[in-house]
């Protein structure tokens, strides 16, 4: 997270941008840097840094959850089938989208720094806090202001289905035709692989979510009543790349994101179990040298 930060500050904010002209991605970093310097490449990266650990916690928590219930039920002698990984995804994806979606609106509001997706809209949490920021939504939309866009969100479990299905998948089709354990760098071409096709299928549902995630303003064209509605009005103003905003930078920063995620895990679990067995190693030799001593 912290290394593609300002890659997820672009995506973001084109994302939530309604004007139908394209803007590129270097003409917008250059206006970042033009306006509010490299730290405005870093907007609100406090909540997401916390929002990044929960996420992830709160999803592999439920993904290996879920997914050992599968295995024991299914026994030893099969692995999971392609629907028992995509219902493991998306009960760990749920979870995820419900816990979290509040820290994610906190950070939404902080990158764009402004309540709704009006290009003119006049900043307002420039200088605030992720303390701040929630207390002003909280004063001004209450409880439920923490759960805008908590219907794309939902939706967008189908992403980390596709991603770990495919992952899973192309794993195991490596694992076969390969004689050595696979390294690091097996997984996070994995990683990539998986999340760019995840990222592709769903990004208009990123799109929505982002806008929702906004104070909804009084302008009809910019007041999403659901999904559908969201995504009819970005057609209807915007055209169909309307809903593509932001593309190049997401799928840039997806794809290292993930494939980084996934190459440490294996090498952190690799590292955790041979620290373990070291330490159970050691356990058992002072054991044996207390036992040795006289009494």
């Amino acid at each position: 997270m912290a290394l593609t930060y300002p890659l997820t500050t672009l995506s973001t904010r084109s994302q939530v941008t309604k004007s139908g002209g394209r803007v590129s991605q270097v003409e917008a970093f250059k206006k970042i840097i033009r306006e509010e310097g490299p730290k405005g490449l870093y907007s609100g990266i406090s909540s997401a840094m916390f929002g990044i650990a929960i996420t992830q916690y709160v999803y592999y928590y439920w993904y290996e959850l879920v997914k050992a219930a599968l295995e024991k039920a299914a026994g030893a002698d099969r692995a999971l089938t392609v629907a028992e990984n995509m219902l493991t995804g998306a009960i760990a994806g749920a979870a995820t989208a419900g816990i979290t979606n509040p820290i994610w609106v906190i950070n939404t509001r902080q990158v764009v720094k402004k309540n709704d997706s009006d290009d003119n809209a006049k900043p307002i949490y420039k200088k605030q806090g992720t303390i701040e920021t929630a207390m002003k939504i909280f004063r001004e939309e209450g409880l439920k202001g923490f759960w805008q866009g908590i219907l794309p969100a939902l939706i967008l479990v189908i992403n980390p289905v596709i991603q770990f299905t495919v992952f899973e998948r192309l794993k195991g089709w490596l694992q076969n035709r390969r004689s050595t354990a696979l390294g690091g760098l097996d997984f996070f071409i994995l990683g990539a692989i998986s999340k760019l096709a995840a990222t592709s299928i769903t990004y208009p549902y990123i799109v929505v979510k982002s806008r929702m995630q906004l104070k909804q303003s009084g302008d009809e064209n910019t007041r999403y009543k659901s999904v559908l509605d969201g995504l009819r009005k970005i057609i209807n103003t915007e055209g169909v790349r309307g809903l593509y905003k932001g593309i190049e930078a997401k799928l840039v920063q997806s794809v290292l994101a993930s494939a980084a995620t996934f190459a440490l895990k294996e090498q952190f679990f690799s590292s955790a179990t041979w620290l373990l067995v070291l330490l159970k190693l050691r356990a058992n030799k002072v054991a044996e040298a207390i036992v040795a001593v006289p009494p």
